[in-house]
């Protein structure tokens, strides 16, 4: 037994058992057949001994041992090892329903849930925003069919849940990169002299674990998040529209798309290049014919404020004569089968190989790819394919499918030496650390972009990410909803999924819909497939166009705010695209809603997600909030009934609010912040807003300011205090608009703001 006073070590008849609480409310479980494995160097960032040493209590008696923080105690049988949770008021959470069975055949453990216990995340899933009733897989696979709401598994998976019951809010890591199951089933339909049972199942390793109390989301995430890293601060730009097909064919069509942007004065910062800008889908190579100048063009856009990000793929051609093949032979870089040949397989350029991510100087070989591109002013990258994606013969003669390499070929550095079937699922994530790194080093202090469309737990260290290959359903248009939210849920904040479908065509009503709600999503693209009519905005018509100007036009303005939530997403793991219960947790009636989301602590949305629909009910949590549309007043806590013609969306603001919005402009880099519009909403309230260069890696050395503002009621009027702004970042001296929605002697008014702390009167 260790000694130590803040961990338990039992030998039992079936293997090791270890607990060590690394904080008052996150605890790591391990528990194997045999002696327990030392920590795998592509693990999770923070090792055990990386946390400092917190106050545990410990008891002992002849049935168990107990560790217990000011915020949750845990206990180990020592019969069988079975291990349970209890807050600081008693009540159990997260407690084995029979002792975990840990072999050289699997994984599996069997937890107790309690009455009305509600489970999210799971990362990339299809379907609804709770998950009870289903059975979830842990495995990165590129679908064979569309994405619909049973389809699993997806392109990304996160062994990460967040369960949810009054009071109480935990959320689970599940530590283990093999084939995986989490099996919900028997949490629905029933009876109630049935026990409500979720397994979790793998196929190989150990049962290792983090659970984290909350008892809210938010520091249930906080604490999450903490474990698994949280995502960089994007440069500003990403956060802009970014617009992609598969694929623009030549360098004159995306000058031509380019141009339709600026003269439609319709808001953009991004066209992405797919496979197509490739020399023969040789990835970091331009086609010489259809793209013969890429430094020309890269510049040409960045002088409208339009960078280009160009797709890679996780298939490398097999070519002597190709550079990257030749240095990656050189450098023994690619996966290689049990009998030690190469792991070649179709994908996009026939014959190809696969980097071996898991070893650091195969991700340092891959990041160093990237200087050309980075040299030409190239700063952003998506990477693809990277479940990994293997065809079932050559794509120059048909091939497609969504089969992988063998589960028996081999990687990892030397010493950690493991196999597919354990390195499967972290191929993406790798490919993702050894883009964003490389990337990083190339451009020289300034912030890349990288998009991803496979990953595990942890990806939002490296990438954003999107949902991959959605259709212009209605179906797929609702179910992005619970997907993103449940991603957020999942610690990876920076999502998104192609606005107006990759496949098939959207209707003019569709498109519309999906932007919308996608001038909110924290990712913003319109992406298509090629075979597809054009799915640009201006595609559907002059009313479309029309809807689309406005809605991005708003999500410009409000980057102010975003900017805001990416930088708390940042700080603390915060998700930005959330469910309603995140921030009103004690609301029941949230637990399994669907088809509204919280944008930040501020808005909501209320999307309208059938066609022919022009009206609709929205819940309003308690309080009071406002139309963003017509300023009308509405008092919370239960349902009210919206019109929502096709030109306008339900949304609305939180009484108390301090909304910042930035001036009107068609691209991140058109002009500073040298205006600001504070739209306030009458209550108790208050808001910080983040500001940086937007650019560069400054920030990370504290080159940032935070200004402060505070609304509040005192006799009888009220009033927004503003703080002097701290930190050393200096935006420019600017003109701020307070316009303030309600009942008031001045409902307008200005102020140069220089930094300094400013105490206005509003009115009543």
């Amino acid at each position: 037994m260790n000694p130590s006073p803040t961990s338990i070590h039992l030998s039992l008849e079936t293997g090791e058992v270890e607990i060590t609480v690394l904080t008052p409310r996150l605890v790591h479980v391990r528990q194997a057949a045999g002696e327990l494995m030392p920590r795998r160097s592509w693990a999770i960032p923070r090792a055990d001994a990386d946390f400092p040493a917190v106050p545990v209590e410990r008891s002992e008696s002849d049935a168990g041992i107990t560790l217990k923080t000011d915020l949750v105690a845990v206990t180990v049988r020592r019969a069988d090892g079975a291990v349970s949770f209890t807050n600081s008021a008693g009540r159990v959470f997260c407690a084995d329903a029979q002792a975990p069975r840990v072999s050289g055949r699997g994984v599996h453990a069997a937890r107790q849930a309690a009455p009305g216990e509600r489970f999210y995340g799971f990362g990339e899933r299809a379907g609804l925003l709770e998950k009870s009733g289903r059975l979830l897989t842990n495995w990165t696979t590129d679908p064979v069919r569309s994405h619909g709401p049973g389809v699993d598994p997806l392109y990304i998976a996160i062994p990460v849940y967040l369960s949810l019951q009054p009071g109480l809010c935990h959320a689970v890591y599940f530590n283990n990169t093999f084939h995986s199951e989490f099996d919900l089933r028997r949490l629905a339909n029933r009876t109630a002299a049935e026990p409500a049972i979720m397994e979790w199942r793998a196929d190989g390793g150990e049962l290792d674990y983090y659970v984290v109390y909350g008892p809210t989301p938010a520091e249930a995430l906080h604490g999450l998040t903490e474990l698994l890293g949280r995502m960089p601060m994007p440069p500003r730009w990403a956060l802009g529209y970014h617009q992609s097909r598969w694929s623009y064919q030549s360098a004159d069509e995306v000058r031509q798309v380019a141009d339709e942007f600026r003269s439609r004065q319709i808001p953009c910062d991004v066209i992405h290049l797919d496979i197509d800008h490739m020399d023969g889908y040789r990835n970091l190579t331009w086609n010489p014919q259809t793209y013969p100048d890429p430094a020309g063009l890269v510049a040409e856009m960045r002088s409208i404020g339009i960078r280009l990000v160009p797709i890679v793929d996780a298939g490398i051609k097999v070519d002597p004569a190709y550079r990257v093949y030749a240095s990656g032979l050189q450098q023994d870089a690619f996966i290689r089968k049990a009998d030690g040949s190469l792991a070649q397989y179709y994908v996009w350029p026939d014959d190809s190989v696969f980097a071996d991510y898991l070893r650091p100087e195969v991700r340092d070989w891959w990041g160093s790819l990237f200087e050309e591109h980075a040299r030409i002013g190239v700063e952003g990258i998506w990477t693809d394919m990277n479940e990994p994606v293997v065809f079932d013969k050559p794509f120059s003669q048909g091939g497609g499918g969504s089969g992988t390499l063998p589960l028996d070929a081999g990687q990892g550095p030397a010493g950690e030496r493991t196999t597919h079937a354990e390195a499967h699922n972290l191929f993406g994530l790798g490919m993702a650390q050894a883009t964003y790194e490389g990337m990083r080093r190339a451009l020289g202090g300034r912030r890349p972009f990288v998009l991803c469309r496979s990953g595990f737990a942890g990806i939002q260290r490296w990438t954003a990410s999107w949902m991959g290959d959605n259709d212009s359903w209605w179906e797929h248009l609702a179910m992005s909803l619970p997907q993103l939210m449940n991603m957020g849920l999942s610690g990876a904040p920076f999502v998104g999924v192609d606005i107006g479908g990759f496949g098939n065509e959207a209707t003019p009503e569709l498109f519309a819909r999906w932007m919308q709600i996608g001038s909110l999503m924290p990712f913003c693209r319109g992406h298509s497939s090629a075979g597809t009519l054009p799915h640009e905005p201006w595609a559907f018509g002059a009313e479309v166009e029309q809807i689309s100007r406005t809605y991005l036009a708003l999500r410009y303005r409000l980057l102010p705010y975003l900017y805001t939530q990416f930088w708390k997403a940042h700080q603390c793991g915060t998700p930005i695209f959330r469910p309603l219960f995140f921030d009103f947790p004690q609301d029941a009636a949230l637990a399994d809603l669907n088809d509204q989301v919280m944008v930040g602590p501020l808005l909501m949305a209320a999307p309208v997600l059938q066609p022919g629909v022009r009206a609709r009910a929205v819940y309003l949590p308690a309080g009071e909030w406002f139309d963003w549309w017509t300023g009308r007043r509405l008092t919370g806590g239960g349902w009210t009934w919206t019109e929502a013609p096709l030109d306008s969306m339900p949304l609305y603001v939180r009484a108390g609010a301090i909304l910042p919005l930035g001036p009107a402009i068609q691209h991140t880099g058109e002009r500073p912040l040298d205006e600001l519009m504070l739209e306030v909403y009458p209550g108790e309230g208050e808001f910080t807003l983040y500001e940086d260069d937007g650019l560069t890696d400054a920030c990370e050395r504290g080159d940032y300011c935070q200004t402060h503002y505070r609304l509040h009621r005192r006799a009888g009027n009220l009033e927004l205090e503003v703080w002097a702004r701290e930190g050393s970042y200096q935006p420019p001296v600017r003109n701020v608009t307070v316009r303030f929605h309600g009942r008031v002697r001045l409902g307008e008014f200005s102020y140069t703001d220089d930094g300094t702390a400013r105490h206005l009167r509003l009115g009543n």
